[in-house]
This record gives C-alpha cells, sequence and structure tokens, in this order.
C-alpha cells in the first residue's frame, strides 16, 4: 500500500467521483458520461468507498479496478482488506446510522471476494497532482483520518488544521457525501458528493465534479447524475438489505441525519442546482 501515490501533472481537465457505495447502474451512468465528455479513465478519481449501501459491491469494485480509473482506499475498502468488524466509518456507536450501517457492511463483506479485498488493501490513502501549476491532495476523509467528516459548514479552523498538514494549495476529498467546494484564505478544499447515494436533496440525482485548465486557473464544477436507479433499488430489496438505503435511492434523502452538521440539517430535501466556480491563478475563487 501506498502512503501517497503522485500522479504527475495534468494538462486536461480530470472528473472526479467517490462513494460509489456498490451502486453499479449509478458508476456505469459515470463511465458512460466520462466517454461522452472525452474524459478518459487514466484522467478520472475515485476518492474511495467503493462498497458500502447498495449490493453490487463486490461487482463495483470489479469495474473500478478492471477500468483504470484511479482509486483511492476509502475507510470501507480498509475494512474489508483487514476483514474489520465494521466499517469504520466514524459513525457514533448507537447512533442511527451505526444500526443501518450493519446490514450494508454485513453484505459486503459476505460478497466481496479475496482478490478485490487484497486489491483493496493496495491502494494509496492519498494521491496528489499538479494541474495548471496548483498542488493537489487527494484524501478520502481528511488529512488527519481517514474516517473523518468534513463539511461546508465546518469552521475555517478545522479546515486549516487539516491543510496545516500539508503543502498542497487543493484538497480533494470524499466521505461526507456532500458536494462542496470552500475557499480557505487562497487555498480550496473540494468534495464532489457520493457517486451512489443522493445529496439528501431530494432527488434521486448523484454528484459528480470537473475540474478543467482555463486561461484564468481551474473551472470547478459540479455536476448532476441521472442514472436507472430503480434497477439498484430492486438489486438491494433481492439482497434483503436493510429497506432504508433503498428507499434513499429514490426519495433523494437519506435516512439518518445523525452525521449532519446543524446547516446540513436545515438543507435536507432542497434540491441542488448544478455550480461552478473559477479558482483563479491569484487564488481567488468566483462562483460562475
Amino acid at each position: 500500500m501506498d502512503e501517497i501515490r503522485a500522479l504527475g501533472e495534468f494538462g486536461d481537465e480530470l472528473l472526479i467521483c467517490g462513494g460509489a457505495y456498490g451502486n453499479l447502474e449509478a458508476l456505469e451512468a459515470l463511465l458512460a458520461r466520462a466517454r461522452a465528455l472525452g474524459i478518459p479513465p487514466e484522467r478520472i478519481l475515485h476518492t474511495g468507498d467503493a462498497a458500502a449501501y447498495a449490493a453490487d459491491g463486490a461487482a463495483g469494485a470489479a469495474r473500478l479496478t478492471a477500468s483504470g480509473v484511479h482509486c483511492l482506499q476509502g475507510n470501507v475498502e480498509q475494512q474489508l482488506a483487514e476483514d474489520g468488524d465494521d466499517c469504520g466509518c466514524g459513525f457514533a456507536e448507537g447512533s442511527s446510522c451505526d444500526a443501518l450501517s450493519a446490514s450494508w457492511y454485513g453484505h459486503a463483506r459476505a460478497t466481496v471476494p479475496a482478490e478485490l479485498r487484497a486489491w483493496m488493501g493496495q491502494l494509496p490513502l492519498t494521491m496528489s497532482f499538479t494541474l495548471q501549476g496548483k498542488s493537489f491532495l487527494v484524501v478520502h476523509g481528511a488529512v488527519r483520518r481517514i474516517n473523518r467528516f468534513m463539511f461546508a459548514s465546518h469552521d475555517e479552523a478545522r479546515f486549516q488544521r487539516e491543510l496545516a498538514r500539508t503543502h498542497c494549495q487543493g484538497v480533494i476529498a470524499g466521505h461526507s457525501g456532500l458536494p462542496f467546494t470552500r475557499s480557505l484564505g487562497g487555498r480550496v478544499w473540494h468534495n464532489s458528493g457520493a457517486l451512489g447515494l443522493p445529496a439528501n436533496d431530494g432527488t434521486p440525482l448523484v454528484w459528480y465534479s470537473v475540474l478543467a485548465p482555463v486561461e484564468y486557473g481551474i473551472m470547478i464544477s459540479q455536476l448532476p447524475l441521472d442514472y436507472p436507479y430503480r434497477r439498484a433499488m430492486d438489486k438491494m430489496r433481492q439482497a434483503d438489505l436493510a429497506p432504508a438505503y433503498a428507499e434513499a435511492l429514490q426519495s433523494g434523502l437519506w435516512p439518518s441525519h445523525d452525521v449532519l452538521p446543524a446547516a446540513e440539517r436545515a438543507m435536507a430535501g432542497r434540491a441542488l442546482m448544478p455550480r461552478r466556480w473559477l479558482w483563479r491563478h491569484d487564488g481567488a475563487l468566483e462562483a460562475h
């Protein structure tokens, strides 16, 4: 396992996604979208948790490893590689998220074969690259800890404590499941949102992002993805998984808000819209 995997310098746009979560239908839709955009697998980054809430953890992980996409190790990969007793998500003990995770993690533990667990265990914990002269670090949860939740509403001091661990100008992260881009004194923290589960916004859409080099810096686009979610729901029901997350694929609402800060709880059910930011060469972040 690499502690950090250097991907080098990219000269063209990158597609960022994370949290495929065993949702094969969403993953296939994402790969099809990338082909339509002309973005090859070697310019796609997955920020971890290939297996989780949905039924196709094994098939989704196999698809990722065969695809050529750059994959990061999330807490679920880490736990499956070590045959851990739980998902290692960082849920509070006794919370609804903790209770519900027993069903989907048990399914993943029973169905993901040894060769894929070995692949998961060899994935890097961090990746680095440069784009338009800016240096990036890719992490799963936070720089300090793989399963730390970082949300847009957290105070700047929390982000700055994480940024103090790296000299990179940008951090790309996953884990929290909600898309956002945060400006931090000329540096940027970006989360593409989750690919395998809606963003708790009352729609079945899932999210990814594109980072494109432009004349004045980097254009960061937060983008929705439609996919055949009913097929994924049917698979979850056939696998006898807890129904709450299958229903969430259609309702777009998470069955529990335990992990969410108050600001993100207040946004539940409010449909997200595509957004774009220009991260200028001088460090300023402008909404477009």
